[in-house]
């Protein structure tokens, strides 16, 4: 049910005019239910879903001799090593491991760094700045030009024990009480190295609009007696309109309210608050259920650039059991100009169902 309150028609135009009426607008306000966002679906300057697959991309070339990260011992001690599916031990004064295909180190540029105290400062007694305490970390796979949209869903699931393994160590540190997971691929992503790899990010503060997520999810909860996303599950899989792909445990689909053209979520299919609680089996199905997303991404767009990033709940001590986690995967497929910038809301071309549709076909 869409809140009277979120938005108002002038008087002018809700009285029958000639000068307004019309059989059908050129766009459509979408309400987010779980964000209460509102975006815009520009169907009147729509494109077909073809078109983003003829777009040039920007590829910036780099030989592995050059690559940071094909010198892996350039980039310091590892804190964690995969092989072929599997963790790997080793020794701290050992250095870099012969073999491996997945690895975990520090950012030499990170954002935020390791710290015994956060620091607080006030600025005329209107400013408030605090030290960036955190972890900041890079997950790197081992093959230079293989991007993730062309892994086999075994590589994948290997990158989700990483993301588990690491996150399940870092939310017991001090001062952790938010954890980012995501990847950019593609220079218009933000990715500075062509070389495939994700980041994670551990802040004391917890993101806002996860925070507004995770507050409306309450509060939905509270009036409805039901999860929101599992409300939204339930009918994405009854009118298949959006859907992508579907396996046991998870759904893939482009959300009726996307904020970008072809904008991907995957979610479980059942309510799980906590994405460090996945299972074996859950993390063959996600890497499933990613794989195909990206692949079919990759095919469709003409390998466009995209950044994906985990949405769960905080691991601050307290309880989430309203929330729903999910993962969001966002094709770059236009550039914010002033009406999104000034207002905060976005401007799709391309409806969801017809993403979705052609996305299916892929």
């Amino acid at each position: 049910m869409i809140e009277k309150s979120k938005i108002q028609i002038m008087p002018n135009y809700a009285k029958s005019s000639s000068k307004f009426k019309q059989t059908k607008f050129p766009s459509e306000l979408r309400f987010d239910l779980a964000s209460k966002d509102w975006v815009v679906i520009a169907t009147g300057r729509a494109r077909r879903p073809e078109t983003f697959k003829k777009e040039r991309r920007k590829i910036e070339k780099i030989s592995k001799s050059a690559c940071p990260f094909c010198n892996i011992s350039s980039q310091g001690r590892p804190v964690l090593v995969f092989n072929n599916g599997k963790k790997k031990e080793f020794r701290a004064d050992e250095g870099v491991p012969r073999q491996w295909t997945t690895i975990v180190v520090p950012n030499k540029y990170p954002a935020f760094v390791p710290g015994s105290r956060i620091d607080k400062h006030i600025e005329g007694g209107l400013y408030e700045k605090l030290s960036a305490v955190g972890f900041h970390e890079v997950v790197i796979t081992r093959e230079h030009s293989k991007q993730m949209a062309q892994f086999s869903v075994s590589q994948i699931k290997e990158v989700i024990d990483v993301y588990q393994e690491r996150y399940l160590w870092l939310m017991k540190e001090k001062f952790v009480n938010y954890i980012s997971v995501f990847h950019n691929h593609g220079i218009e992503a933000g990715a500075s190295i062509v070389h495939p790899h994700s980041q994670i990010i551990t802040t004391p503060l917890i993101d806002t609009d996860l925070k507004k997520a995770i507050h409306n999810s309450k509060k939905y909860f509270r009036v409805h007696k039901k999860c929101v996303y599992c409300l939204m599950c339930e009918w994405e899989r009854k009118s298949k309109k959006r859907k992508i792909f579907e396996n046991k445990d998870f759904l893939v689909i482009c959300p009726f309210a996307s904020k970008r053209a072809f904008e991907v979520i995957i979610s479980p299919k059942k309510h799980l608050p906590y994405f460090e609680k996945i299972t074996e089996k859950e993390k063959q199905h996600l890497a499933q259920a990613f794989q195909n997303a990206l692949s079919k991404i990759y095919k469709g767009l003409n390998d466009p650039a995209y950044n994906f990033y985990l949405h769960t709940a905080p691991c601050d001590g307290k309880k989430y059991p309203d929330y729903h986690w999910h993962w969001t995967i966002l094709p770059k497929t236009s550039t914010w100009a002033g009406f999104e910038i000034g207002t905060m809301m976005e401007i799709s071309t391309i409806e969801p169902e017809k993403a979705a549709e052609y996305l299916r076909k892929q």
